[in-house]
C-alpha cells in the first residue's frame, strides 16, 4: 500500500466499532467488516487486519494476517471505497486457500458488504 492509499487502524475501539456499526460478509478465506470512517479525510479508507487464535499458532496467525495485507494490497486501491474503515478477520482457511481465490473471495465480500468501488459507482457516489 502506498503512501496516499490506505489508512491503518491500530486502535481496539475502531476494531470494535467496525463490528458494532458494520456490515459484515464471511467468505471461506476471510470476513470482512466495513463501516463508515470516523476520521473522514484521514485517508480514502482505513485497513485493520485480526486473526484470532482459532487459526492456530502465532506463526500461522502471523501468516494468515501477511496472506490478508498482500490480497488488500492487491485488491483494495482499486476495488475499495473511499470513506469507509475496514476489517480483515482471517480464518482457518485463509491459510490453505489458494491465493487467487483468496483474492476473489476479498472482491466477492467488497460486493457482498456494498463497499466496493463499483457498488458506490453504482449507488450513484463520485468516483
Amino acid at each position: 500500500m502506498g503512501n496516499n492509499s490506505a489508512g491503518r487502524l491500530r486502535r481496539r475501539a475502531d476494531f470494535l466499532r467496525a463490528a458494532a456499526q458494520g456490515r459484515k460478509f464471511s467468505t471461506p478465506g476471510l470476513v470482512l467488516q466495513a463501516a463508515p470512517e470516523a476520521e473522514p479525510g484521514a485517508a480514502p479508507f482505513r485497513l485493520g487486519f485480526t486473526c484470532s487464535r482459532k487459526v492456530g499458532s502465532a506463526v500461522e496467525r502471523n501468516r494468515a494476517r501477511r496472506r490478508l495485507r498482500a490480497a488488500a494490497a492487491e485488491v483494495m486501491p482499486l476495488a475499495a471505497a473511499p470513506g469507509n474503515d475496514y476489517v480483515l478477520i482471517g480464518r482457518k482457511e485463509t491459510l490453505r486457500r489458494p491465493y487467487a481465490l483468496l483474492l476473489q473471495d476479498l472482491r466477492l465480500a467488497l460486493t457482498r458488504v456494498g463497499a466496493s468501488r463499483e457498488g458506490a459507482l453504482a449507488a450513484g457516489a463520485k468516483p
